[in-house]
């Protein structure tokens, strides 16, 4: 919450005083708009021109005075909590409310003067609110807030003459009030364009704008309020503010929270602090932890799976040389045999959806120098591509473009190539771990065998270093903003990179990582959390900013080569083992209290 100390010399007079209202004073006391809180004592009044957050005391009589000095006085964030709340009730229209409050408290909403223009800011007495701001000027700290606010009600004066065709007053307001100022000429320039509307839903419709009434001043007001210090006027809904930060907070710090980020007030509770439990995240919210399908068609080691970019499908690619593609029911989530490819000699250890789904390549292992591109839709192969027998061609990423993809391998081949496997350009001896694309279309990073990842730009041919481990960088993968790389690298597990400042940002532990080919993911909304198979046949799962694993799946027999999270469902994820299988992992189903421990079985939780 923001102090209210920032006009201390002007504002020294808005301090409150605390009322001493015992039932005993014989002070009229009456109530104005907003809570403006006049008394008199003796037919003399008492702080009509009080500042905001006043506190007004008024006594008639010895025993009075010392019951005044026996009630607490009120803090300042005491005050500024009665401030909050009496605009909230106002901005309900519960006015009566507001004004008992404000007598009660002693307090005022905001300054008099504030007031003021507010009325006549929601009347369109357009005069009497520049007039108003002479007077605000006192109490603001920046100089130029003045001409700004100026501008506002200037154009908020020239549209409403717009619209009810009153073009000559309208002109009047730009050239002898609006250009005067000198400020935002660009704005005058398109404002004098709003002269050629031909009728007021012409005019509406060009400037984006609700029209004159009370919807259109309410916005005018937001945003007139943010030029006033909070001790003359509080800033637009700030209770509802700081309650939605609040709210924010708490998701943030929630490490299993897992469902879309609602700035929405009204879809959570104010009355208990926001958690996702490790019994609420087992029983069934949005965190897969529980296996509810185990696929099990492939009939070799499973090496690689990947959902589509749409979610709609997922691809599994195995040493017994085929690809199965399975279709995600919308409704259950279960995945059903949709097509299977073959033909992959050397059986298949990676796999890349192009960006509209249409296309799936397929890659084989260090000693195969073939790829296959096929079209999904069909089930038909468009390219079975190879430059060299001796080539290794055992990682592929697509071009942003959906045209061109690259591919590698660790025997020194690095080619851009198009759709029908035609060539377009090389980079010659980068031996190619793990490839994947910028968004910018013309940066490729690549994963080496000097424990390193560069960005090599195929336009002006030039390569930049980007992150040096120490450690063979077995695979890397990178976060849909393009800002976080997620490596496995050789015994030392998953780091987290930051590509843009080049820095590791955390090391996650509880992962068995050696020589094999481990591939990780991001995953859930937001991409909170990061899962990755292990060699110990678990895979784990740690919040994205925590370096603790928040759980662990068991179910597999061997090595987990590899995790997939839904990108559209985010309570969905497969991984694929060398024991043939892959588990589909979801939400737990609805269980009863005795039988949530059975979970364990499945999902045991790290946090404390």
């Amino acid at each position: 919450m923001q102090s209210n100390g920032e006009g201390q010399g002007q504002d020294s007079e808005l301090s409150c005083l605390n009322s001493a209202q015992n039932g005993e004073s014989s002070s009229a006391v009456g109530t104005h708009s907003n809570g403006v809180l006049t008394s008199t004592n003796n037919g003399n009044s008492v702080g009509a021109g009080l500042g905001s957050g006043t506190c007004v005391a008024s006594t008639s009589s010895g025993s009075e005075v010392g019951s005044m000095k026996k009630k607490k006085r009120l803090s300042q964030s005491e005050e500024d909590v009665i401030r909050l709340i009496g605009q909230h009730l106002d901005g309900l229209g519960l006015n009566k409310t507001v004004d008992l409050l404000m007598q009660e408290s002693g307090c005022r909403l905001e300054h008099t003067s504030a007031t003021k223009f507010r009325n006549h800011v929601m009347e369109g007495e357009w005069d009497k609110a520049e007039n108003d701001l002479n007077e605000l000027r006192a109490l603001m700290h920046s100089p130029n807030a003045i001409v700004r606010m100026k501008f506002l009600l200037l154009q908020q004066k020239y549209l409403e003459y717009l619209e009810d065709g009153k073009v000559l007053e309208a002109l009047q307001v730009l050239r002898g009030e609006l250009t005067p100022l000198k400020y935002n000429t660009d704005r005058i320039h398109v404002l004098s364009g709003y002269l050629m509307c031909s009728h007021a839903e012409d005019l509406r419709a060009k400037t984006e704008w609700e029209g004159k009434g009370t919807n259109s001043r309410c916005r005018l007001l937001d945003k007139l309020q943010t030029y006033l210090p909070p001790s003359v006027m509080l800033p637009p809904h700030r209770l509802q503010t700081l309650l939605r930060q609040a709210v924010e907070l708490q998701r943030d710090r929630c490490l299993y929270h897992n469902t879309k980020l609602d700035s929405s007030l009204d879809s959570v509770t104010l009355l208990l602090d926001h958690v996702c439990s490790r019994s609420a995240t087992h029983s069934g919210k949005q965190f897969p932890c529980y296996t509810q399908q185990i696929l099990t068609e492939h009939c070799n080691e499973v090496w690689f799976c990947k959902f589509s970019n749409d979610g709609t499908k997922l691809a599994t690619g195995s040493k017994d040389t085929t690809v199965i593609i399975w279709q995600v029911d919308p409704e259950s989530h279960q995945l059903k045999l949709l097509r299977t490819l073959e033909g992959h000699a050397y059986g298949v250890s990676y796999l890349a959806w192009s960006p509209d789904d249409t296309y799936l390549i397929a890659c084989g292992p260090d000693d195969c120098s073939e790829l296959w591109l096929w079209n999904v839709p069909t089930g038909e192969l468009r390219t079975k591509m190879s430059q060299s027998h001796e080539d290794s061609l055992t990682s592929v990423a697509w071009n942003p473009d959906g045209k061109r993809f690259v591919t590698g391998g660790q025997r020194g081949q690095f080619y851009q190539c198009d759709l029908d496997g035609n060539l377009l350009d090389s980079w010659e001896g980068v031996r190619v771990q793990c490839l994947w694309c910028v968004g910018d279309g013309r940066t490729v990073l690549a994963s080496d065998t000097h424990q390193r990842i560069r960005g090599y730009n195929f336009e002006d041919l030039t390569d930049r270093n980007i992150v040096q481990e120490d450690h063979p960088i077995m695979s890397f993968t990178v976060s849909k903003n393009g800002r976080l790389a997620l490596l496995n690298v050789a015994t030392q597990g998953v780091h987290l990179w930051d590509l843009q400042d080049r820095v590791l940002v955390r090391k996650y532990q509880g992962v068995t990582q050696g020589f094999y080919t481990i591939h990780s993911c991001f995953g859930g909304h937001n991409e909170d959390f990061i899962a990755s198979g292990s060699e110990d046949h678990k895979v784990y799962i740690w919040h994205r900013r925590s370096e603790l694993p928040i759980a662990e799946l068991t179910g597999h027999t061997r090595t987990v080569n590899c995790v997939s999270w839904n990108p559209v469902i985010p309570g969905l994820m497969a991984s694929a083992s060398d024991d043939g299988t892959v588990r589909v992992w979801g939400p737990a189903p609805f269980l009863d209290t005795q039988e949530v421990d059975g979970l364990n079985e499945n999902c045991s939780n790290m946090d404390s």
